[in-house]
């Protein structure tokens, strides 16, 4: 059977079907798109989807299962909301004149249609509900690799933990709102926030601030080191622990927590015969600046132990912060992790 078009039929009191407005002509749908049906009759009027042939016969579709179609076709555009232009998930919110809204988007537009202008009411449209639920759609991230399919009201869930999801900027000292692939934010880095780039497993570095009793709630310093193939932000930062003045080390794999695991990494900080040592894994930048920070992931130094390692009269902080990054590398035989020190 050759499908020429689509009807939402909506029943509501007071209200008479209104073929003109509620027809969606097949270039908005692909045929078929319903689960299989068990009824071979005359489709029922009363919040169904009506599907009819060139030929002007209507009746359900028999036999024919849910379709896995591209994001870029109508039924997608159809289940966008027309005001954030996200995906509609029920109740889905139509107007008099079949113009269809989500339930978030429903109370800011003071229940008036944004298309027509006409009163909202409490219309559900539980027709393309329906042909929501017998929808199977691609990951939103399919074109960044992602090759899974789901049904429509499992797609949300997936894509909030998708793994070809972008990253967002791992730049701590200001609210960037920046998002990419990992490529495009270590340009970006570079570029924009003007980060120190470095190469190599280890790290030696000197952080001087001449006025250590001021604590600022701010990043001092984020730095990217290129090794095993991979990307790591160290993070230095000042921040009020409490009633105290700590300083902060932590590190972060530009990529999954999966991949983060993978690596193990140390930091040393002392001086005049004393030194305190952290040895943890990697967190990953999916994990926020702030979550890390407020877990207390990291080497922590009070600020009278900083001013201890930094000599003299204590009013200068010089803190001298060294450590290194390997690889840990699974023992076949005993299925331990082995330190890799030499990749």
């Amino acid at each position: 059977m050759e499908l020429d078009s689509i009807e939402c039929v909506s029943y509501s009191d007071g209200m008479e079907d209104d073929d003109d407005t509620a027809a969606v002509t097949s270039s908005q749908l692909p045929r078929p798109f319903l689960k299989s049906s068990s009824t071979a009759g005359t489709a029922a009027a009363v919040n169904v989807v009506v599907i009819s042939d060139r030929a002007g016969a209507a009746g359900p579709v028999a036999g024919a299962g849910p379709l896995v179609i591209s994001p870029a076709t109508g039924v997608h555009e159809l289940l966008e909301c027309p005001v954030c232009t996200n995906s509609m998930y029920p109740p889905i919110h139509q107007c008099q004149n079949g113009h269809t809204l989500c339930s978030t988007c429903k109370t800011r537009v003071h229940n008036r249609c944004p298309t027509c202008r006409q009163e909202l009411g409490d219309i559900r449209c539980l027709a393309l509900e329906k042909v929501a639920e017998s929808l199977e759609l691609p990951c939103k991230y399919y074109s960044l690799g992602c090759p899974e399919v789901f049904p429509y009201y499992s797609k949300l869930k997936h894509e909030s933990q998708c793994n070809f999801r972008p990253y967002n900027c791992p730049y701590a000292g200001s609210e960037c709102s920046v998002v990419g692939d990992i490529p495009f934010l270590v340009a970006h880095l570079r570029d924009d926030h003007k980060v120190d780039m470095h190469s190599g497993c280890t790290f030696n570095h000197r952080y001087v601030k001449s006025n250590p009793r001021e604590v600022e709630n701010a990043t001092w310093m984020l730095t990217v080191f290129h090794c095993f193939g991979q990307y790591f932000c160290l993070h230095f930062e000042a921040f009020q622990l409490g009633m105290a003045p700590v300083y902060m080390a932590f590190l972060r794999l530009m990529g999954d927590e999966n991949d983060a695991r993978n690596y193990s990494y140390s930091l040393e900080v002392g001086a005049n015969g004393r030194k305190m040592i952290w040895e943890g894994t990697p967190r990953s930048i999916r994990d926020s600046h702030q979550k890390v920070r407020d877990s207390h992931d990291g080497l922590i130094i009070q600020r009278n132990i900083a001013l201890f390692f930094s000599g003299g009269d204590r009013k200068e902080l010089k803190l001298r912060v060294t450590g290194r990054i390997w690889k840990e590398q699974q023992n076949p035989d005993s299925g331990a992790c082995i330190p890799n020190l030499f990749s």
